[in-house]
This record gives C-alpha cells, sequence and structure tokens, in this order.
C-alpha cells in the first residue's frame, strides 16, 4: 500500500481510488490518467472505516490554471469561480457500503482535478485530497525522443567503429576493374 500509486490520502484517512472506462477498456483499471473521452466511471474504496460514517463529497474541476500532476488545495482555494470550473460533482453523502461511486461522460480532451472532500463527523474538522489527472491520451509523449537517441546512438557507434571506412572499401571494390 505504501507505493500504490492508486492510494490516495484524505486528510489522515485513505482510500484506494479506481478508474473505469466500461464502454472502450472493458474492465481496464486506471487510476492516474483517462486515456478516452466518454463514460468514466469512479470507484474509492474507503481503506478506514471511519469514512462510512462521513459525508464524502467528489468534485472534479478543469485545471484552469496548468497545475496538472501538481494541483494542491491551495489551487483549488484560489479559483475565482469554482462553480464555472466545475464538470461534475457529487454533493457530500455517506456511504455505508465502503465506496464511493461516481459516474462523467468526459467530452473534452484535458487536464482535470479532483477533489474529495469529507466533515468529521463531532469535530470542526475538514479533511481534503487533490489530485491532477488527464483525460484523452497525451499523445505519443517521449517516445519519438527516446528513438531519435537510439538511431543517433547507433549511427554514432556505426561511425566510430569504421562504417564508413568498411563501406566504402566494399564499394570500391565491388567496381569494374578494381583490384584487391
Amino acid at each position: 500500500m505504501e507505493v500504490d500509486q492508486c492510494v490516495i490520502d484524505i486528510g489522515l484517512f485513505r482510500a484506494h481510488f479506481t478508474i473505469y472506462q466500461p464502454q472502450t477498456r472493458a474492465s481496464e483499471e486506471f487510476c492516474e490518467d483517462v486515456p478516452d473521452l466518454g463514460e468514466t466511471i469512479f470507484v474509492m474504496d474507503y481503506l478506514h472505516d471511519s469514512l462510512r460514517r462521513m459525508p464524502v463529497d467528489f468534485r472534479i474541476i478543469r485545471d484552469v490554471n496548468d497545475r496538472r500532476n501538481y494541483a494542491r488545495w491551495q489551487d483549488v482555494e484560489a479559483l475565482d469561480d469554482l462553480e464555472a470550473a466545475t464538470v461534475f460533482h457529487q454533493p457530500p453523502r455517506i456511504e455505508p457500503g465502503g465506496s464511493l461511486t461516481a459516474r462523467h461522460d468526459f467530452d473534452e480532451k484535458g487536464w482535470y482535478i479532483g477533489v474529495v472532500t469529507t466533515q468529521h463527523p463531532t469535530l470542526d474538522k475538514q479533511y481534503k485530497a487533490v489530485f491532477g489527472f488527464h483525460v484523452g491520451g497525451q499523445g505519443l509523449g517521449y517516445w519519438p525522443l527516446l528513438l531519435l537517441l537510439a538511431v543517433l546512438v547507433q549511427v554514432h557507434f556505426w561511425i566510430s567503429g569504421g562504417g564508413i571506412k568498411r563501406r566504402r572499401e566494399r564499394a570500391a571494390s565491388s567496381r569494374p576493374g578494381a583490384s584487391l
């Protein structure tokens, strides 16, 4: 659990977060980025029984300030109009079964921020989790650069190993009238 990227901290509580896209990816699970547009189901399994007795609020907002994976609660608080940036909101509710489930249809690619909040049942204390995620694939990423680097390394070894000289010698020896 310590290295599970799908676990989020909601203050002192923890939850396992999973994203599904049943129409395009069957039962494949995601926890960071959402590969496709369309129907997306978010499931948050509570890892603390206390969360089952607390109302949990889940919101998805557009990443209007381009914070991406570095989004924090302060970024959410700094928004001029939270409602205008909100694309999905599930008001606080108690989930006695131990899992929050939310469904949203994404129709735009881009960066979004998930916001989870809960209120302590007896204390005046709020717990929060904020996480950035991308919807709709991010292109090829670093693969073209890595491929170019591999080709350049191969060419360097070929040249430094005498590849050009050997090629010229072979070409010269295959010409008519060339002597060995």
